[in-house]
């Protein structure tokens, strides 16, 4: 049986945007759809016939949802910057910050922080604290493998001290709702969900910065593995590095020679004075010859491991996040150089290359789509309704 929040799928997704569309698509009397459609406009999510018009030029019997209704917080934390933002249901940005702390700091130094300015930017919005919508959730990224269903970091060489750390504890000064966690490259994937992959349904998405990592995409779906540790790409042990120290603890990893630490490790022994890969970015986006042979350099040997994933998998394209994104056309060109010469003619025969959809603000807007479907899903919408009805019946 359709539910309400099934509908509100619908409504999401684009599918319907009056009664009519949604009689059409579930079946449903048009008496059960108007039911179904009152309890999502008791919860606030959705906008309806002259109310949804008078938000500019809608047809009056139309549908929609209200971004209004909600927010949602985001946290994308990295090694030594963590960038905080917030969105409306729709998944805008309304407001954000970043915070910069020392490089692999533990979560009682980092998470404050983010709590304070999560405060700070929720009494930005208008209304105050009592006027401002309602936080549905929080969505959290970080480096390294994360448990799905514990939502907890397990594995993180970049982030030493964050492993089975409780993030959501840090944050129950901000009323946060419930807090997701998940690793950095899935959540760049989840944000080509809104991007690339409205026309590219297989991707193979590259989180090329401090470390690497590699996110899934199958038929517009994110595959995070078991465990959640599909995509390690960065610690797949290649010739080239061989004895070379990892910071995982191992040798031999491809982030020993094509991992952004690796880069400023390298340059910094050589008398630069470099202190992140931004930096090396930077100088390359600037003409610094030195910096785009080293970048090109990075592309290629991750291509050479990027090949056999492109064999096995046969996406449709590539995209590429991170910090040596800036870049994109010195890295994609070493990145390609090596697939071209290692993958199947098959395989590669219509592989695009792409730069992520969001730059920047790649890590956030994944944040944001991963709480959005977990706190507006058929089901937690389905269990609001049923809470707010027996609410009213004692």
């Amino acid at each position: 049986m359709t539910t309400a929040g099934d509908m509100l799928q619908l409504v999401r997704q684009g599918r319907a945007s009056s009664r009519s569309d949604l009689v059409r698509l579930t079946g449903l009397s048009r008496t059960a759809v108007t039911a179904r459609l009152a309890a999502l406009e008791d919860l606030g999510l959705v906008l309806a016939g002259d109310e949804l018009a008078s938000t500019g030029g809608r047809p009056a019997g139309g549908i929609g949802l209200d971004a209004r209704a909600g927010v949602v917080l985001t946290a994308a934390i990295g090694r030594s910057r963590s960038q905080l933002a917030l969105f409306d249901l729709a998944g805008h940005e309304l407001r954000s910050s970043s915070v910069e702390h020392e490089v692999g700091a533990p979560p009682d130094v980092v998470m404050p922080d983010v709590a304070t300015q999560l405060t700070g930017l929720l009494a930005d919005l208008p209304g105050g604290h009592r006027g401002r919508p309602p936080v549905l959730g929080t969505g959290i990224s970080l480096p390294g493998t994360v448990d799905p269903v514990l939502g907890v970091s397990i594995d993180s060489p970049a982030m030493t001290g964050w492993d089975r750390v409780d993030l959501g504890a840090f944050l129950a000064d901000v009323e946060p709702g419930p807090t997701f966690v998940a690793n950095d490259a899935d959540v760049l994937a989840r944000s080509e969900g809104l991007g690339h992959a409205a026309t590219y349904r297989d991707l193979l998405v590259v989180k090329a910065s401090t470390g690497l990592g590699l996110g899934i995409v199958s038929e517009g779906r994110v595959v995070p593995g078991h465990l959640g540790a599909a995509g390690e790409i960065g610690h797949t042990k290649v010739h080239a590095a061989e004895g070379r120290p990892c910071r995982c603890g191992d040798v031999g990893c491809l982030e020993t020679i094509a991992g952004g630490w690796a880069l400023v490790a390298e340059l910094q022994a050589q008398g630069h004075r470099i202190g992140h890969v931004r930096d090396v970015v930077a100088r390359a986006v600037g003409g610094d010859a030195e910096a785009k042979h080293h970048l090109r350099e990075a592309g290629r040997s991750l291509g050479e491991v990027l090949a056999v994933a492109i064999n096995l998998l046969n996406p449709h394209a590539v995209v590429i996040g991170g910090d040596m994104s800036a870049a994109f056309e010195v890295y994609a060109a070493g990145v390609r150089e090596s697939v071209y010469a290692r993958a199947s003619a098959l395989a590669t025969r219509d592989l695009q290359f792409l730069s992520s959809t969001f730059g920047d603000r790649a890590g956030l807007v994944g944040c944001a789509a991963m709480v959005l479907d977990q706190v507006l899903s058929p089901a937690a919408v389905d269990t609001r309704i049923l809470e707010r009805e027996a609410s009213a019946s004692r």
